[in-house]
């Protein structure tokens, strides 16, 4: 099936043409250039690269399909985004089949270690510093990445993970240029990464920030993606790469003369042995007739977005303007979060309520909280997803922690129309700091998305630590399908921030006529059950901010909200690539065969 043979005449001769052109020219500054939307045929990479978005293209342009080309994006953004995602993290993986029809998801999470308990982030009876959490082994979960590539491969895929990994390699090996972006990520992060030697040696050369402009090597990141090509992911998990992992993180590498006290980690060699991912059902609603495909918890993206959609199906988005359109989508987002933050966390660990959480029962019972005339004050009380009572609430608030900013989303579709939306992280931008040294990647600090005590003293928190227990996640990759097949995918980075974002982009694409482009583009706000709404500058400064404060919306300035990307399928057959045309420097979208 997944040969040029079996493509039509037409696509096989242009995935020929294609496939044998040489790679796109760089420009002046020696940045491979970038589009925020492509339009054509025979299958679409968006990311937030362009040379991460160049090596999932050239992998459909030799015959590979959509779950091969994620694998080689995403290898190639552990490269070039490392501080956003990469070997040293997890993430969620949604999949269409177009051959069955059937949307399937990978959590690939990070877990705790065995003998975590509730206590993991106190000293003497008291939460850590969250900065001294972050920057320590304690904060280091397992990582999923690697497994989820492996299964994802495994399950769908046509090629092996060795090959997949090969343009990364040489991304690795060649370096890539360095842009505004990158630097100033590393800016923010550079008080810490001078701290441990392998981080400085890779990203502060020679002990300065990278230079834009400039190429960076990683040779040792190579190196360890070739040897998990030729070994296998059992390397990862049971090989001397386990070990190297569990040596950084129980005896994080600190350089002496730093005075940082960087704490170690509890997770050993058994519990990377034992890291499973898991494949579950996704998170299913079904919104204008629309359905609606998510991750289910561990994550708590799809069942919010999904209580949100069903909160808002009681509204003719369509028909309102824009001051109640965005009136609704922030008390949906608000009523959401209040239950995401009461009840959602790992299944595995704690009793969710995911269907009775994504029913058009409590979806109606939630929606009439929603007063058009006047904002709900937060924090709001959650309800009862098991006892849906019209607008009835069930105990006290609790309010929001706080997940780190960081992550990376990638979404791929392919000419048979199989597609994948999929987002991974390491958690805070350049996660825990700390490098495995001579692997060439960076930890994550995905433990500390969990809470540290109850948010609320006396209500149960389904978040807080426990033995091998995972971490709730906002992460949110969607496909969306219309008459069974794919209409479109997407999904962001942004930790909280995450939901609101993808939800805002669903409600652009399939309510306000919007293109999926700019449904990416458009200015975002992020209201996540707080006294006041995060918005982007560009929303603060538009013509609906001072309507909404006259129904008692309250803004503050979160500056950049997410990183989104996303592919839609034309009725023609035609693939549209979509990317952030400015945030983070601008994202990138091609699609094999470019046809307007």
């Amino acid at each position: 099936m997944n040969s040029l043979a079996r493509l039509t005449p037409a696509l096989a001769l242009a995935a020929a043409l294609v496939g044998s052109a040489v790679a796109p020219a760089q420009a002046a500054d020696g940045l491979t250039p970038k589009s925020p939307e492509a339009v054509g045929y025979g299958g679409a990479v968006a990311s937030v690269d362009a040379d991460a978005t160049a090596a999932g293209i050239a992998v459909l342009r030799k015959g590979g399909n959509a779950v091969d080309a994620a694998i080689a994006t995403a290898a190639a953004l552990g490269v070039t985004e490392p501080y956003s995602g990469g070997i040293g993290g997890g993430g969620y993986f949604v999949h269409y089949d177009a051959r069955t029809g059937k949307v399937s998801t990978l959590d690939g999470r990070e877990t705790a270690s065995h003998t975590a308990d509730q206590s993991l982030f106190l000293e003497n009876g008291k939460p850590l510093a969250f900065a001294d959490a972050v920057t320590s082994g304690r904060s280091v979960g397992v990582p999923g990445t690697a497994a989820i590539w492996n299964e994802a491969l495994r399950l769908w895929g046509t090629r092996s993970l060795g090959d997949m990994l090969r343009p990364a390699e040489k991304i690795a090996d060649q370096g890539f240029v360095v842009d505004q972006t990158f630097q100033d990520q590393t800016a923010l992060n550079q008080a810490r990464f001078k701290d441990f030697p392998a981080t400085k040696a890779i990203f502060l050369p020679g002990g300065a920030l990278p230079v834009v402009g400039s190429r960076l090597k990683n040779p040792d990141l190579a190196a360890t993606y070739r040897e998990l090509g030729r070994k296998g992911v059992q390397e990862f998990y049971r090989g001397q790469l386990a070990t190297d992992i569990v040596n950084t993180l129980q005896h994080p590498p600190v350089d002496p003369a730093s005075g940082r006290n960087a704490r170690p980690g509890a997770v050993d060699t058994t519990d990377l042995a034992n890291y499973r991912v898991h494949q579950q059902q996704p998170t299913h609603v079904s919104y204008r007739g629309d359905d609606v495909y998510s991750i289910a918890p561990s994550s708590s993206g799809g069942t919010t977005i999904g209580e949100a959609l069903g909160i808002l199906g009681h509204s003719d988005l369509a028909a309102l303007g824009r001051t109640q359109y965005l009136h609704r989508f922030l008390e949906a987002s608000r009523i959401a979060f209040a239950d995401r933050n009461r009840w959602v966390g790992d299944p595995a660990a704690v009793d969710v309520p995911t269907k009775e959480l994504l029913s058009p029962a409590y979806a109606a019972a939630r929606a009439c909280l929603i007063d058009p005339a006047h904002a709900l004050t937060s924090p709001l009380a959650p309800g009862d997803p098991r006892h849906p009572a019209a607008c009835a609430s069930s105990g006290p608030a609790v309010p929001e922690t706080y997940e780190g900013p960081n992550t990376t989303h990638l979404t791929v579709a392919d000419c048979w129309g199989n597609v994948v939306s999929y987002t991974m992280t390491i958690e805070q931008t350049g996660g825990s700091g700390i490098t495995v040294p001579g692997r060439g990647f960076l930890l994550n600090n995905e433990l500390t998305d969990f809470s540290f005590t109850p948010v609320v003293p006396g209500v149960p928190d389904p978040n807080l630590p426990g033995p091998s227990k995972r971490p709730r996640s906002s992460i949110s990759p969607t496909i969306v399908l219309r008459d069974g097949k794919p209409f479109f995918a997407a999904g962001s980075p942004g930790g909280a921030t995450i939901i609101t974002t993808t939800l805002q982009v669903l409600l652009g694409r399939i309510d306000r006529g919007l293109s999926l482009e700019q449904a990416i583009a458009a200015p975002r706000a992020s209201q996540r059950n707080s006294a006041t709404t995060g918005a982007e500058p560009a929303f603060l400064n538009g013509p609906d901010r001072a309507a909404l404060e006259a129904l008692g919306q309250s803004f503050v300035d979160a500056g950049e909200i997410g990183a989104a990307t996303g592919v839609e399928r034309l009725p023609d057959g035609r693939w549209i690539a979509a990317a952030e045309p400015v945030r983070r420097g601008g994202g990138a979208a091609a699609v094999m065969w470019p046809a307007r």
